[in-house]
């Protein structure tokens, strides 16, 4: 596939890295030729130094005979201007934009069309952290909640603890604590390392345990492995910026939730806009303020400012002083893993979250759904099966049978509104969404492959 990538910041740059070493044709736009330069001397790929929205560099960009345009640049407006004359001037079949103001985003339906910005993909960093933030909220205890086959499926993340049912158990025993309950233990993370279980695997306390079941069988699931948390109630936000605002907006009617902010113009403009939410005009790090609004009986706190040292800085102090669970937004990814684990006790990054995103959108071998898991090392994957036993190397096998690439398991397959979790002898039929944990994102190819139809399909 021939990709043109506007872009070469963080988000750019490692969906470039996913993509490069997969069989595609990658070439990388910026103004900034130094990031060009790093990119180029790790990557197989081609760079061109230059503004992705005008036509003469992406003539020279390759656009005439591009598959597809994806425009991550830190400019909204070049992001869009680039999908505009990609369309009417070169004709790219897929274009994709990440869009991060508001105002455009509530009027995306009238605004992102063939008839006006044409833009077949919009991604909004700032949706998808406030959906991943909502799931975790209903899950206290999960360190990452995924939604797969419209929500029917979940894979969700958790420490387990010691007192948990499971600790210190073979998971085979999993069938003994829960005999209603179909479920697949996916992978385990031991020390960061991946291990891919079986039924003699033996969970240990701080094991980072990935599994799968159906939407209503996950809190049963959790409290095998770790005391079942209770629910969320108090929140606190720090920052009240879009995120803040976005995720305020959402979950006001549910929880109890008050929003630091620091600027006394938008303090007022979050008094007017949020009807169910404290607004308290401060610095989030600010000792004597969070101790003042009972900082030791909030259940989250949530540092969401555009400033990653104050997010950690004000995680840390909330945590200390008594927050039962800390969740920090971190804009640089590679800082993710220095401070979750600690007194964080989880790191979001809207640029891993993007990344999922955008994979969702140029995996092949009609994948309709992809998670970027342990920040990038791991993906899950949600594909389609098409054709017969002729014409497909999954249809009408058991999973068994599967050419399946080292560290990758089935999880489970949605037959309409069938869950059904993936066991040895389960045959993939025609139409199947197959959920699969793939431990090293360089076997994702080999798993593309296996779902793309042979040339004896018609």
């Amino acid at each position: 596939m021939r990709i043109i990538i506007l872009g070469a910041g963080q988000v750019g740059g490692t969906l470039a890295e996913h993509l490069a070493g997969e069989d595609n044709d990658i070439t990388v736009v910026d103004t900034d030729s130094r990031r060009l330069r790093e990119l180029q001397d790790r990557l197989d790929l081609r760079t061109l130094q230059g503004s992705g929205s005008h036509p003469q560099i992406l003539g020279k960009a390759g656009a005439d005979d591009a598959d597809m345009l994806v425009a991550v640049t830190n400019s909204d407006e070049i992001n869009m201007i680039a999908c505009q004359v990609g369309y009417s001037l070169f004709n790219i079949p897929t274009r994709i934009a990440r869009v991060r103001e508001p105002d455009y985003l509530a009027r995306d339906q009238l605004l992102f069309s063939r008839e006006a910005v044409p833009i077949d993909v919009l991604i909004s960093p700032e949706s998808l952290i406030t959906q991943g933030i909502k799931r975790l909220l209903q899950y206290p205890g999960a360190l990452q909640v995924l939604d797969f086959a419209d929500g029917r499926v979940q894979l969700v993340a958790v420490k387990a603890r010691y007192g948990g049912a499971l600790v210190g158990q073979r998971i085979r025993t999993l069938r003994e604590h829960l005999p209603d309950i179909d479920l697949r233990v996916a992978a385990i993370f031991r020390k960061e390392q991946p291990i891919m279980p079986d039924g003699d695997t033996v969970i240990e306390a701080e094991d980072e345990v990935f599994f799968i079941a159906a939407r209503p069988d996950i809190r049963q699931v959790m409290a095998e492995l770790r005391r079942l948390d209770r629910p969320y109630k108090r929140i606190i936000i720090a920052g009240g910026g879009n995120i803040g605002a976005r995720l305020a907006t959402s979950i006001e009617g549910h929880y109890q939730v008050k929003i630091i902010e620091q600027n006394m113009a938008r303090c007022e403009h979050l008094s007017q806009q949020l009807h169910g939410s404290t607004i308290l005009h401060g610095n989030a790090s600010d000792r004597e303020l969070l101790i003042e609004e009972n900082i030791e009986a909030t259940d989250v706190f949530l540092a969401l400012t555009n400033d990653e040292e104050a997010n950690v800085m004000a995680s840390m102090l909330a945590k200390k002083l008594g927050a039962r669970t800390v969740i920090t937004l971190i804009n640089n990814s590679a800082y993710v893993d220095l401070v979750q684990g600690g007194l964080i006790d989880i790191a979001l990054s809207p640029q891993q979250s993007t990344i999922s995103a955008l994979l969702t959108h140029v995996r092949r071998g009609d994948v309709v759904s992809v998670h970027s898991l342990r920040r990038g090392a791991a993906e899950a994957l949600e594909a389609i099966a098409h054709g017969d036993m002729d014409s497909s190397r999954v249809v009408g096998r058991r999973v068994d049978e599967l050419a399946l690439p080292a560290g990758t398991s089935v999880g489970a397959v949605v037959r309409g509104e069938q869950v059904i979790m993936a066991h040895h002898d389960t045959v993939i039929a025609d139409g199947d969404h197959v959920i699969l944990f793939v431990a090293d994102k360089k076997a994702v190819r080999a798993v593309e492959k296996l779902f793309q139809l042979g040339i004896g399909f018609i």
